[in-house]
């Protein structure tokens, strides 16, 4: 059996009062926000656990996105559009018929990746816009992330 990668507990009002209690001793410094959401939340709550994944790195996603919003703004398109179109080429996609006609779906939203797939796309955006006669520069090195590090 494979085990969950992800759970949500469901919570009445007097387990979330225990819940925010214990939530606030193993996090002091989130007390007053985790006592809001309690105030906040007549019938209960619900409690979301996750395994924690590596990331894509702030640089690394800042230099996408900055060569992401000038190739579509040379092929005419959104940021978002242009997004959508290198995730479907750097990792497939299918196609599902709606109301509004066939809609084309990646097979992995870029929040989904870890950093290595993270890479590939930045790759697919480098070929694909050579392809179209847009030069994108070769990412930065490690020791060039800190230029791209805060946008």
């Amino acid at each position: 059996m494979k085990s969950p990668s992800k759970i949500t507990l469901v919570a009445n009002l007097k387990t979330s009062e225990k819940l925010i209690e214990s939530l606030s001793e193993v996090f002091p410094d989130h007390k007053v926000k985790l006592l809001k959401i309690k105030d906040s939340s007549p019938l209960g709550m619900n409690l979301e656990l996750s395994k924690k994944v590596e990331g894509r790195s702030r640089p690394q996603e800042n230099y996408y996105r900055k060569y992401v919003r000038e190739f579509a703004n040379y092929c005419g398109l959104l940021e978002d559009e242009m997004h959508h179109e290198l995730l479907c080429k750097a990792f497939g996609s299918t196609t599902t018929p709606t109301k509004f006609g066939d809609k084309r779906r990646a097979n992995k939203r870029s929040a989904d990746v870890n950093p290595k797939e993270y890479s590939s796309l930045i790759e697919t955006l480098i070929i694909v816009a050579a392809e179209m006669s847009f030069a994108v520069p070769p990412p930065p090195t490690p020791e060039e992330y800190e230029d791209y590090a805060h946008g």
